[in-house]
């Protein structure tokens, strides 16, 4: 440090990001670790992460609000699927409730984090300061413990292909991650390329908008059909007394979810058939069920896409909306001419094409020195670095709710919290012992915006705490077991684990 320099604001906790994650990693780090001074450090002006960021119309959760919500303050509403700004206004409640808010440090944005051996702690350069009141300043922080919950995409810009002839288009051209508040689509033509769950969603909002719609896809996607107030939620709150209210609405959307995923891995041929017997149902007999709504991959190997209420299906039925599977060919002065030569007139183009992957928000990490490229390391189920002490990550399911993982990984980082503090530990790191097996992918699904940014991400292993369950009921098993297992090394100022105490170990458990 330099001489006359005034040493770095140190916390025990600093929390990057004030989205679903951060504000359930608070909640664990003040309700589990009281002695712990923590911080959120949010690199926008607002909390809400996603949920802030998207405004563009129909915006919606994905899956069911009794697992998106927080199992310590549960989802309360009557609707299952719930509208963005209901997310929104849940998670700021939430936040001034339980006293996040004034926890949360806005505009600071965590660039680089250095970790020290020898002083037990990361240096966090951080940029602080409103982007558009100026240039900002970089200030540092020091912490015991770096907790990310920033997601794993970018905010700054989604993706974007490089299209042919996208400069000769006169038309308006959005991307839904920065959709303008003052964009009128009625009585105009709007071409959405895509056919996730954001397309999914955006069209039949657009054609509620007054605009006449073309879905216009490269391949298929798996659709399901769901209510956006299911009837066994009235029946469960009817039924059952408050106080197992929760729980019962919890474990039932689990229960359905992680049936239809094992059944789709395990019978790929009968799901697809279910499912796409459920789109033809929706839509008139003549329509080309097989080229639209068919793809050419098994369930789940994407993630499934919901239509609430069949409002997608509902809108084709009444000529609101087309739906084209093609490839852009170029782009031209009004519209987009296809591969087959076929030409689409826009007055507006949605590039509805997906997100640009991003590892912790992009924050640089060494330790001891070492620049840590994090694809070349395992991550310990699925929430922390081999090799990289004191450093916890939130990443949620992908075949289930963000928050069923994302909070049993939170609860655990605050065991973690509590142990070095009972055992005198400056440090615990995942260390791989050669049992983890050939390694693969952490996000194990085929889409697209996944295999561009495969090779930025950890990777997982075959075997053991290595490997990256997709199971919230075998995940709470795990999680919930007392004491640790042997691939988290625990050490102190004085050397490795073997010279720190550890409280005893629980029977048939092994601990460092």
């Amino acid at each position: 440090m330099a001489e006359g320099r005034p040493a770095p604001e140190h916390l025990d906790v600093v929390i990057i990001g004030a989205g679903l994650s951060g504000i359930d990693a608070a909640h664990h780090v003040r309700t589990s670790c009281g002695w712990a001074a923590y911080t959120v450090l949010e690199a926008r002006g607002s909390l809400g992460g996603t949920w802030d960021l998207f405004r563009y119309p129909g915006i919606r959760s994905d899956s069911d609000m009794f697992t998106l919500g927080y199992p310590w303050r549960p989802w309360s509403g009557e609707e299952s699927i719930a509208e963005g700004a209901d997310i929104l206004r849940y998670l700021e409640d939430t936040a001034v409730e339980e006293g996040i808010d004034r926890h949360i440090r806005f505009h600071h944005r965590v660039v680089r984090a250095e970790w020290s051996s020898a002083e037990g702690r990361w240096t966090l350069v951080v940029e602080r300061g409103d982007p558009e009141s100026g240039p900002p300043e970089r200030v540092e922080l020091t912490c015991t413990w770096l907790l990310s919950c920033t997601g794993y995409y970018r905010y700054d810009r989604g993706h974007l292909p490089d299209f042919d002839g996208l400069t000769d288009y006169r038309g308006t051209l959005v991307h839904p991650q920065e959709w303008p508040e003052d964009l009128d689509v009625d009585g105009r033509r709007v071409v959405v390329i895509g056919s996730g769950a954001t397309a999914i969603t955006l069209v039949p909002a657009l054609a509620d908008r007054g605009a006449q719609v073309t879905m216009l896809q490269r391949s298929p996607t798996y659709l399901v059909s769901l209510p956006r107030t299911n009837p066994v939620t009235r029946r469960i709150r009817r039924l059952l007394p408050r106080r197992w209210e929760a729980a019962a609405l919890k474990w039932s959307n689990v229960a359905t979810s992680s049936l239809f995923y094992e059944l789709s891995r395990r019978r790929p041929g009968a799901v697809k058939r279910v499912l796409r017997a459920g789109v033809a149902r929706e839509l008139p007999s003549d329509f080309d069920v097989a080229t639209h709504f068919s793809p050419h991959y098994d369930p789940w190997d994407q993630r499934l896409c919901v239509v609430t209420d069949g409002d997608l299906f509902r809108a084709i039925r009444e000529g609101r909306v087309e739906v084209v599977t093609d490839h852009v060919g170029r782009f031209t002065g009004d519209g987009i001419e296809l591969r087959s030569g076929r030409h689409l007139p826009a007055d507006v183009v949605v590039t509805a094409t997906g997100l640009d992957l991003l590892f912790l928000g992009g924050v640089e990490l060494t330790v001891d020195g070492e620049k840590i490229d994090p694809s070349e390391r395992l991550a310990y189920r699925g929430m922390m670095l081999e090799g990289v002490p004191n450093l916890s990550m939130l990443v949620g399911y992908t075949n289930a709710s963000w928050t069923l993982k994302a909070d049993l990984a939170a609860g655990f980082t605050a065991r973690l919290l509590n142990e070095l503090r009972a055992v005198g530990a400056r440090a615990v790191t995942p260390e791989v012992d050669g049992t983890a097996g050939e390694s693969r992918p952490l996000l194990g699904l085929t889409s697209g915006y996944v295999q561009r940014s495969a090779d930025r991400f950890p990777r997982q292993g075959a075997r053991g705490p290595w490997r990256m369950l997709q199971s919230y009921v075998a995940d709470r098993r795990l999680f919930g077991r007392p004491g640790f297992d042997e691939a988290l090394v625990f050490s102190g100022p004085a050397g490795p684990s073997a010279s720190v105490p550890v409280s005893a170990p629980v029977a048939g458990e092994r601990r460092r």
